[in-house]
C-alpha cells in the first residue's frame, strides 16, 4: 500500500518527518512531496507535482491554507483515502473529497499506525 505523505521535513522535530519513519518501520511504501528537496530515511522528498500512480493513502502534514495548491492533485491521484492529521482539518477540501468519491478521515497517522489500525 503506497502511501503520499504531503508537507514532508528532513526536520526530526517535525511530525511528518516522524510519519515518514513509521510507515516504513511498518513495510508501507512511501513517496513524500515537501518544500524542499531533500531526504527522510531512504525517501526523497520532491518538490511540486510529480507524477505519481497507485497511491493508496495521502496523509495530510500541510496547514489548510497551504492545501489549496494540492486540491486538484489530490484529487487526479485518485486515493482511496485522505487522512488529515491534528491541525489539518479543512471542510473545504472535505467537500471537495466528497463530490470525488474519495473517503477521507480526520485521524493522526503515528497513531492509527501505533494501534495497527492504519
Amino acid at each position: 500500500m503506497k502511501t503520499l505523505v504531503i508537507g514532508a521535513s528532513s526536520n526530526p522535530q517535525r511530525y511528518s518527518f516522524l510519519a515518514v519513519n513509521k510507515l516504513l518501520d511498518h513495510n508501507h511504501e512511501v513517496v513524500a512531496i515537501g518544500r524542499n528537496d531533500d531526504k527522510v530515511a531512504s525517501v526523497q522528498i520532491q518538490t511540486g507535482f510529480p507524477d505519481l500512480k497507485d497511491i493508496h493513502t495521502v496523509t495530510l502534514y500541510v496547514n489548510p491554507l497551504h492545501q489549496q495548491d494540492y486540491y486538484d492533485y489530490i484529487v487526479s491521484l485518485k486515493p482511496q483515502r485522505v487522512i488529515f492529521n491534528p491541525g489539518t482539518e479543512n471542510h473545504e477540501l472535505y467537500k471537495l473529497l466528497e463530490q470525488n468519491n474519495i473517503p477521507y478521515e480526520a485521524a493522526c497517522t503515528l497513531v492509527l499506525l501505533s494501534i495497527n489500525q492504519f
